[in-house]
């Protein structure tokens, strides 16, 4: 009889390290794909600038190279590093504050009635006066120096904190809120191990959009009552004539501003996935 011989079975961990090997060529992939549209997009945009830049003069719009020369003048002169230092001190002071009041204000008027019916007129009425508006009075109030500036970037912060705060919180299911009472949770239970980690992607967002209305708020804050910072590079450009400089200032806040909410976003979603935040 002739012996049949079976060829053994291909191991089940070559099969896992193939689809495993596929899965990182595929992301390699998605992430080259998205370099090269990066890049792609970088050189439209320049091609585009320093054609506007060469039909309107440098009078009107700095080329790309001209801007390049500025920005490497002010780092040397230690302007640029110094404005930046500065700009983002009061920024993230402005901002932190913002969101650790305006979150547990949002919790609460959300969660309580009586809470929000005396505290939301004065939410509604002043998250719709710009901060801008209160420049002269922050500076009659708390004077020239850093405390100014850092009032005027936490009002900007705190009532879009505390208004997303208050629409995650609001938006909590109510069978989640019957099942932890059943269980016999307390008030404050149910805050801490339903309403809080429900909310925390509703804070995420709303800091998020503080964060880039900061921003906003630091130039013209600067632009008042500061010696330094992007906002007072930007007010001298004007007065030396140095659009050059301006277009720095500009470029400057833009890069920053990308790069905040690039950390922020990717240390949310590193220690707050499990609420949800991606």
């Amino acid at each position: 009889m002739t012996a049949i011989v079976q060829s053994p079975a291909a191991p089940a961990g070559n099969a896992n390290s193939k689809r495993t090997q596929g899965k990182s060529l595929a992301a390699a992939g998605r992430v080259t794909r998205t370099a090269l549209l990066w890049v792609a997009s970088g050189v439209l945009g320049l091609a585009v600038w320093s054609f506007l830049a060469w039909w309107y003069g440098p009078t009107t719009i700095a080329s790309p190279v001209e801007v390049w020369s500025a920005a490497v003048e002010l780092a040397q002169r230690g302007v640029l590093w110094t404005s930046i230092s500065a700009s983002a001190q009061r920024i993230l002071l402005g901002w932190s504050l913002g969101v650790v009041i305006g979150a547990p204000i949002g919790i609460l008027m959300g969660r309580v009635d009586l809470v929000r019916q005396l505290l939301d007129p004065y939410i509604e009425f002043f998250r719709f006066i710009p901060p801008i508006a209160f420049v002269t009075l922050a500076v009659v109030w708390f004077g020239i120096g850093e405390t100014s500036k850092v009032v005027l970037i936490f009002y900007t912060s705190v009532f879009i904190v505390t208004v997303s705060t208050i629409a995650a919180t609001v938006s909590i299911a109510e069978n989640k809120l019957q099942a932890a009472t059943n269980l016999g949770a307390n008030r404050l239970q149910l805050m801490k191990t339903v309403v809080l980690p429900s909310a925390v992607p509703g804070i995420v967002t709303g800091a998020r959009l503080a964060m880039g209305n900061s921003f906003l708020t630091i130039v013209s804050a600067e632009i008042v009552a500061a010696d330094r910072g992007i906002g007072s590079m930007i007010w001298q450009a004007r007065n030396y004539g140095r659009i050059d400089w301006t277009f720095v200032g500009i470029i400057v806040l833009g890069i920053m501003g990308f790069a905040f909410d690039r950390v922020l976003r990717v240390l949310s979603a590193k220690f707050l996935s499990r609420y949800g935040v991606k």
